[in-house]
């Protein structure tokens, strides 16, 4: 069984883009609420896409 570290390393690229996501709305939320909805409903879409487009070897 793989130690949660090698798990974690396989899975890098999408936590940095999740946690990229989120800190924009967090920012844009605390400008203007409205816009920080706006900003993680997009980045929201934007992320499904990516994952349903990006396929890849899931092992």
């Amino acid at each position: 069984m793989k130690s949660w570290k090698n798990k974690l390393k396989g899975r890098a690229g999408e936590l940095l883009l999740a946690s990229g996501a989120l800190l924009a709305a967090v920012g844009a939320g605390m400008v203007y609420l409205p816009a920080g909805l706006i900003v993680g409903g997009v980045l929201a879409i934007i992320g499904g896409m990516l994952a349903i487009l990006g396929g890849g070897d899931d092992a």
